[in-house]
């Protein structure tokens, strides 16, 4: 009887997890989504670092895909700081990114600081794939664009096959043609004319004809979503108001895009973090919905998200799972026994940043490459863990509750680089949190 309690209430918890935000793992923010010719549709966020400090330290561009809405995929880290060699020595300020694909290549954009004056120094620079979220070369940047303040690159290319760049910020929109190599402006960039209250994170798209565009307002502390319409894509745009309200923190900056028939609309809100200070943000996915004459309907903002959209079943991933009897611990952890662990086993007292859990002879395949983490888990509140795979240090992970110490229906994951053969470790290392872990779970995705 107690083990039929137990079970229940592993299925309560589980049925109980909201879809918004849609991310949980790791903080993001900024989505721009894009659909592609494989049939998935692809989310480009920034990527806020925990602890909460502010817009400073954001780093590392993670890709995420889906095919049904619902079950999204952590496409791996492409590009970071490091890899700018134009870029700012200090590293950070890498915020809201956008990507567009022109004659078999993917051209991601992202805004960063060439010098220790951040503001002042704004460039937009370009990485290129043949990928929709892997191998990303970066590369130089734009010239000719303003380097004060212009941030929050956007792509919009037309039926026609034509190119557009947008980019804003400190209450200035600009947009103009791209030349057919994506990467140089054609001609002289335009303000664009007719919005209101402007302050950044222009984004635009077409419907029957019509070109949108959208973008945050000045509204004190919490930043609105607006949108304007014109029969050009450089305008002049004509106002026509509040689409998106108040998401719960201060900034605001969304993307909308059209997949498999329902139009949707990707925002961040800072309800998985509930923090009133610096930015630990999150990408969340609600319907858009439009009148009869085309106007937009105001976004209802649900914590349940968007339902799923059918399609065929996919195989099941090829998972290699690490017990957690297998591992090494250290610093206070401890391997203690468990009848709702998958193994009988689970790792204890993952407190502190000296506590950790090692598995080694981690399998990275013929060739290695990009493999998702899992890290199955179990807590009674909010736990973080440190991820380190080979000795890189790769991210804070969110460990959210499952209801209770035991009940380990809780699931973290970050895809990450593995090499080849049996010679990977994966080590988490404890946060000052009290988390279980069942086990860790590696699927191979190149």
């Amino acid at each position: 009887m107690m083990r039929l309690i137990s079970l229940l209430s592993l299925f309560i918890c589980q049925c109980s997890i909201a879809q918004n935000p849609f991310i949980k793992s790791i903080y993001t923010a900024d989505p721009s989504a894009h659909v592609w010719s494989d049939g998935r549709l692809y989310v480009y966020p920034s990527h806020d670092i925990d602890p909460a400090r502010g817009c400073d330290l954001m780093d590392r561009y993670h890709v995420f895909s889906t095919a049904d809405m619902v079950n999204w995929r952590d496409e791996g880290e492409i590009l970071n700081a490091s890899q700018v060699s134009w870029g700012r020595k200090e590293g950070g300020f890498m915020w809201a990114p956008d990507c567009a694909y022109k004659n078999g290549t993917y051209y991601f954009y992202f805004p960063h600081p060439s010098g220790t004056e951040w503001n002042k120094t704004w460039k937009i620079g370009v990485a290129t794939s043949k990928k929709p979220a892997s191998d990303f070369t970066p590369g130089g940047f734009i010239e000719g664009l303003s380097g004060n303040a212009m941030i929050d690159p956007s792509v919009f290319i037309d039926t026609d096959g034509k190119a557009y760049f947008y980019y804003g910020g400190g209450s200035k929109c600009q947009g103009g043609r791209l030349k057919d190599n994506m990467t140089e402006i054609d001609g002289a960039m335009q303000n664009m004319e007719g919005l209101v209250d402007f302050h950044e994170a222009a984004w635009v798209f077409k419907r029957k004809g019509v070109y949108y565009l959208t973008y945050a307002d000045n509204t004190p502390g919490q930043n609105q979503l607006r949108y304007a319409t014109s029969s050009s894509p450089l305008g002049p745009w004509t106002h026509h108001g509040v689409f998106l309200g108040k998401t719960g923190c201060d900034t605001n900056h969304g993307s909308v895009v059209e997949y498999k028939g329902k139009w949707y609309m990707f925002y961040h809100n800072q309800s998985l973090s509930n923090t009133g200070k610096g930015n630990l943000r999150s990408i969340c996915v609600d319907e858009l919905h439009f009148d009869a004459d085309g106007s937009i309907q105001l976004v209802e903002q649900t914590k349940t998200g968007v339902s799923a959209i059918i399609t065929k079943k996919a195989a099941a991933p090829n998972g290699t799972k690490y017990e957690a009897e297998s591992a090494a611990t250290g610093g206070g952890t401890s391997i203690a026994n468990g009848a709702t662990a998958s193994g009988g086993k689970y790792i204890s007292n993952l407190k502190t940043p000296d506590a950790y859990v090692e598995f080694a002879n981690v399998n990275g395949g013929k060739k290695g490459g990009r493999a998702t983490i899992n890290i199955q888990h179990a807590g009674a509140a909010y736990g973080r863990v440190k991820l380190f795979v080979n000795g890189v240090d790769y991210s804070l992970l969110n460990l959210l509750s499952t209801g209770n110490a035991t009940a380990f229906t809780g699931r973290a994951s970050l895809t990450v680089k593995l090499n080849a053969g049996k010679s990977n470790t994966i080590r988490l290392v404890g946060v000052n949190s009290d988390v279980q872990v069942d086990y860790v779970s590696v699927n191979l995705l190149d």
